[in-house]
Formats: structure tokens, sequence, C-alpha cells
């Protein structure tokens, strides 16, 4: 009986390792692309992101802001972030119950967050 737990405890954890592994974060060619967040990235969350009800500062959606550069700045460092607007496995689609992004607003997410998530 012993062993038969043990042997149903291993496939379960297998089986979990294997299902909820996250994919990697698809990098992009960045040569170029420098955006900002007060010149392009501050209107991709407010649109996407940072409106009520979702990441803005009232409604805080699992605990994140995205409604103003400090709070979105400290979120671009987690790879959720790029991680759930990739749509990637392992990772909260967002926008949540929307389309994905398109692939060039994808793009300048990801050369923001590569170039350290600059201000202006």
């Amino acid at each position: 009986m012993k062993n038969k737990f043990t042997l149903i405890a291993i496939t379960l954890v297998a089986i979990s390792i294997v299902c909820c592994k996250k994919e990697s974060i698809i990098e992009y060619n960045c040569s170029g692309i420098t955006p900002t967040y007060d010149g392009e990235i501050k209107t991709i969350l407010d649109t996407h992101c940072a409106f009520s009800g979702c990441h803005n500062a009232s409604s805080k959606k699992a605990g994140i802001i995205l409604s103003d550069y400090t709070n979105a700045k400290d979120e671009s460092t987690k790879d959720k972030f790029l991680g759930s607007v990739q749509h990637l496995k392992g990772y909260d689609d967002m926008p949540k119950d929307a389309s994905k992004l398109d692939e060039a607003t994808i793009q300048k997410l990801y050369c923001w967050v590569q170039n350290g998530s600059p201000q202006n």
C-alpha cells in the first residue's frame, strides 16, 4: 500500500511539473526601437491594462497597478508582465478576456523592458 501511494505521489508531481511549466519569454529584435513610458508605453498600458476594473490605482486587480510610471516599471521587471502579454503557457493571458495585442505593440513592450523601462 505504501509503495502504491508513493508511486501515485511521484506520478502527480511529474505531471504537475510537465503541465505547469512556463514557456520562455519570446525575444524580439530591439535594434532602433527605444520606446519610453511617456512616449509610447503609457498609452498602451492605459488603453489595454490600466482602466477601470483592471490595473489602475482604484481597481488594483491582483495587486497590480499599471497607471503610473513607478508601478509600471516595477511590474515590468517581473516575468509575468511579458509572459502574460505574450499569452505564454503558465501565465494569465492579458489583456483579460480580450485578443492578444498585435506583435508590434508586444515588441514595443518587450523593447521597453529590455532597455530598462525608461520613463522618457
